[in-house]
């Protein structure tokens, strides 16, 4: 059972899983980080979770990224490098879900942070926060995040966020293409609960294909990427969802998905 570093609900087909160490800034020590990989396999694997929120308690700090005590902790050199085992369990599980992330970025998201939010198909930033990926100002450098950050913003952006160190505005994010939408404070958390809902309202069996060839084709050629992309529809032509929701449309009613 998961303890209180990292929460972990289910209401009307949404997993909602929450950063719980707000005093810390939502830091990412190892037993967070256990625990979320842990929370993120959950969803993953219950058929009735259809869609995944990841938030941040408090109201200041999404995440803060990872814990600076770990870095200088007395420990050998392998074991701080087997340390960042996790960041990468979780980098390569987010594609993997079978189903869609939204972060709900409720605070500042800084350094490691950044990438856990962008690790989430879509986000939301909450009016008001930062985007920053500060690690430099005290000596370190985004190592565990850059591969990401480069694979959403243009080059030189990315190298003047990591070079310098400054900090972007919500609206910045969504400009460089960190986060989808900057929505006001009062409106936050009717818009997750929308989002979240209409993405668990689509066909789980479609969105399991559709996600899944969303992140394998990123990387193929052109000419491999059509060939992958024509067999998935192929597959998705066999689905009774796929009918379902072609005869809904022509009796204008809402479809009855199957998830087969």
């Amino acid at each position: 059972m998961l303890d209180e570093l990292v929460l972990y609900a289910v209401d009307s087909g949404v997993a909602t899983v929450t950063l719980n160490d707000p005093e810390k800034r939502n830091m990412l020590s190892g037993p967070m980080l256990s625990e979320l990989v842990a929370a993120m396999r959950r969803a993953r694997d219950d058929d009735a979770v259809r869609a995944v929120v990841l938030t941040g308690a408090g109201d200041r700090v999404f995440c803060a990224g990872a814990d600076l005590g770990g870095f200088a902790a007395e420990a050998s050199l392998l074991e701080k490098h087997r340390g960042s085992d996790l960041f990468l369990e979780f980098f390569r599980l987010m594609p993997r879900l079978g189903k869609p992330s939204l972060c709900a970025a409720n605070g500042h998201v800084l350094a490691g942070g950044l990438g856990l939010a962008i690790s989430c198909d879509l986000v939301l930033a909450r009016e008001g926060i930062g985007f920053g990926t500060p690690e430099i100002n005290v000596g370190a450098f985004p190592y565990m995040v850059m591969s990401l950050i480069y694979r959403n913003v243009p080059r030189k952006r990315v190298n003047e966020m990591i070079l310098l160190g400054e900090r972007l505005s919500a609206a910045e994010a969504v400009e460089l293409g960190l986060a989808n939408r900057v929505v006001a404070a009062d409106e936050f958390d009717a818009t997750v609960a929308d989002w979240s809902a209409r993405l668990a309202s689509k066909s789980p069996v479609l969105m399991r294909l559709g996600h899944d060839a969303m992140y394998r084709q990123a990387d193929m050629d052109v000419d491999e990427a059509l060939e992958f992309l024509r067999s998935q529809l192929t597959l998705s032509l066999s689905t009774e969802d796929l009918a379902e929701g072609v005869r809904a449309f022509f009796e204008k009613r809402e479809p009855r998905w199957s998830g087969r």
